[in-house]
């Protein structure tokens, strides 16, 4: 502290508390019956009640001022370096957006409306997703770069209490990277869920994440009618836990060959009607329903071809295990020879995970 007054002595930083304010927005949250509460720093000049000013994308009259160390303390100014809670606001401006004191209503507004409109702009219309070396070698080898993302994406739209939820869960949610899949955020707000967040889910395919936020009773009969998923939660772990499941859900299983068994052919049937039957000894493992079997003659695979009958002596059965002998019938193959080696397996689907 000592070395911040001295370095402000030396440079003779001065404040002019006779100018128009600006200041930076601390944090922002919007309250039931009293609208959004904004902490905001001045850093320059003085606010005063009854100013106009644009925070980011929010703007307003300033309708009253409180202290922040006491809440219910009302100031009608704030001078330099003075953090004060503010009322007016028509919506919650981002943590660390800078205010200013403009001259009118009107600029103020017409100055918020094009932030607005290019901030939705942006969330609309995609983004470009950061690439690393890796993936950048890996496009470059399959001759996709320059081409368009093709990772399945989620979309979501978030509602939260404050501006600080939002920060924090998006922080999060930008650690869930995967070359196949992706979050996108619509639209990132403070305050309850509303029939617009609901419409644009509708028309987005988007999961809508509320956090210490409820919807009205409006966004919950239409989210209802249309079939939009609202996600309450009041801790952020919770949130990306939840997501990252839900990503891991738009992942494609991973396939994995399973080894069953082996059986030796011993003999040979021509059935009429049926077709070619193998009499076969267990020598390996076990032999299931619903299988593939690799055909093996002189030590090399000649076929592959699903399972289609399973008998031990008369019966259709499940199963036939080590050291018994069965039938076996394979489907779209019949040249089937005596000593052939049959290899049993089975293809199983195992859920990725990020």
């Amino acid at each position: 502290l000592e070395t911040l007054l001295t370095i402000a002595e030396l440079n003779d930083f001065q404040a002019n508390p006779t100018r128009a304010a600006f200041g930076t927005c601390l944090e922002a949250e919007q309250e039931g019956g009293r609208g959004v509460i904004a902490k905001m720093m001045v850093q320059n000049g003085t606010l005063r009640v009854g100013d106009v000013i644009v925070c980011g994308a929010a703007y307003g009259r300033v309708k009253a001022m409180y202290d922040t160390l006491r809440p219910r303390v009302r100031v009608d100014e704030a001078g330099p370096s003075t953090p004060v809670n503010l009322v007016g606001l028509d919506v919650p401006p981002e943590a660390g957006e800078a205010f200013y004191v403009l001259d009118d209503i009107a600029q103020a507004r017409e100055i918020a409306e094009q932030r607005q409109h290019r901030t939705r702009t942006e969330g609309l219309s995609g983004f470009t997703p950061k690439v690393s070396f890796e993936e950048f070698q890996r496009r470059l080898q399959e001759g996709r770069l320059g081409q368009p993302d093709e990772r399945v994406t989620l979309n979501l739209i978030i509602r939260a209490d404050v501006r600080g939820s939002i920060e924090a869960i998006q922080k999060e949610l930008q650690k869930l990277e995967h070359p196949e899949v992706q979050v996108r955020v619509l639209q990132a707000s403070v305050g309850g869920v509303t029939t617009g967040d609901v419409t644009l889910a509708s028309a987005s395919e988007a999961i809508i994440v509320g956090f210490n936020v409820i919807p009205d009773e409006a966004a919950r009969t239409l989210s209802e009618e249309r079939g939009v998923e609202i996600r309450r939660y009041d801790i952020i772990y919770k949130v990306t836990d939840d997501i990252k499941a839900m990503l891991e859900g738009k992942l494609k299983p991973e396939e994995r060959v399973v080894e069953l068994g082996r059986a030796i052919v011993k003999q040979v049937f021509q059935i009429s009607r049926v077709g070619t039957v193998a009499g076969c000894y267990v020598v390996q493992g076990a032999i299931e329903r619903g299988c593939r079997i690799r055909v093996n003659r002189d030590g090399r695979t000649i076929g592959d071809y699903p399972l289609d009958t399973l008998r031990r002596v008369r019966d259709d059965v499940k199963e036939v295990t080590r050291g018994l002998e069965c039938g076996i019938k394979l489907s779209s193959f019949d040249d089937i020879k005596q000593d052939d080696v049959l290899e049993a397996y089975k293809i199983e689907e195992v859920a990725r995970t990020l």
